[in-house]
């Protein structure tokens, strides 16, 4: 699939689970978290096995996947949850779209890549664009109570995420496929998950209904295995700068659907405002990179090679831990 396949399928799939979420309520949100990741880790390491895929990697590369795991299946959303206490969905919507900005900045630090100016303007009118859709959350917006808190704690599970997208484009370049990388990221995110939640105290309760069921299949397959699947993977091919403009098309898709299962309304300054997303999107996406991001995501041919004669990968710096090593493999 070509990237804009692959940002398609990223923007419908996650601007389309807000409906199956509804449906995930009965129980608290960080244990429909847990459910969703525990389920989609299982499935997605099943496949890897019957595939009999390479899973073999250093301890050190098992160490980036879990933290990768930590930031992207885990901890950003066991933030944002707590959040959602006091902010509206809206509020949020703007707060997470900032993760194209924030991926910009640690491109800018882990990478030494300056995004270009056609990135910038285009992402300058799409979080314009966002404003101006919730532009009565933010004007009903206030400091008091916990909603100060709860700004602090959404703004560090945007970076905590954009943090998670530095990691999977180091992973990529290390030659770790993005299939592998994320059933071990899924595995090790939900575990963390089921530590908090037993942690936390909070009563292991299972809701049985079909559409609890069924929300927790699409949400595990479509809106885990295959959309960070897809978006991982576009964050290798355009750059994570690029590839996380798609959390501004999340809204788009989401009140589209809401227009003919809830209902809503749209009024001048929604349009307006999905408009100015829409342009933000053309901007970013019509131009051509003169040099890739990072190094193409190898085949798994190519992978194993890697991982067996240790071979170094260039341009991505020694921070972030690629460099040729002889570790044992795990």
């Amino acid at each position: 699939m070509g990237p804009i396949g692959l940002y398609a399928a990223v923007v419908l799939i996650w601007g389309s689970t807000w409906i199956a979420i509804k449906y995930q309520l009965s129980v608290s949100p960080e244990l429909a978290v847990a459910y969703r990741f525990v389920l989609a880790a299982i499935l997605l390491l099943v496949y890897c096995a019957l595939r009999k895929l390479p899973m073999r990697y250093s301890r050190r590369d098992h160490v980036f996947m879990a933290v990768m795991g930590l930031c992207l299946f885990s901890l950003n959303y066991v933030f944002l949850y707590i959040a959602e206490g006091e902010l509206t969905s809206g509020l949020i919507a703007v707060i997470f779209s900032a993760i194209v900005i924030m991926n910009m900045i640690n491109g800018m630090i882990f990478f030494k890549r300056r995004p270009e100016m056609r990135t910038v303007i285009g992402a300058m009118i799409g979080l314009g664009g966002i404003c101006v859709i919730f532009a009565p959350d933010l004007a009903r917006f206030d400091l008091s109570g916990g909603a100060g808190y709860a700004l602090v704690l959404s703004l560090l599970a945007c970076y905590v995420a954009s943090l998670g997208n530095m990691i999977s484009a180091r992973n990529q370049a290390r030659g770790i496929p993005v299939m592998q990388a994320n059933a071990y990221g899924m595995m090790y995110g939900a575990l963390f998950l089921v530590v908090y939640v037993l942690a936390s105290g909070q009563p292991i309760v299972f809701d049985t209904s079909p559409s609890f069921v069924i929300a927790l299949v699409y949400l595990a397959v479509f809106g885990s295995i295959l959309a960070f699947g897809f978006y991982l993977t576009l964050l290798g091919r355009i750059g994570a700068d690029r590839a996380a403009y798609s959390s501004v098309m999340f809204p788009v898709v989401a009140l589209t659907i809401s227009t003919f299962v809830e209902g809503f309304v749209w009024q001048d300054s929604i349009i307006f405002g999905v408009a100015l997303t829409l342009l933000g999107n053309i901007v970013i996406l019509s131009g051509r990179r003169k040099t890739a991001q990072i190094p193409a995501t190898p085949t798994e041919q190519e992978a194993q090679h890697i991982q067996e004669q240790d071979l170094p990968v260039p341009s991505v710096p020694a921070m972030l831990g690629v460099r040729p090593c002889r570790e044992d493999v795990v």
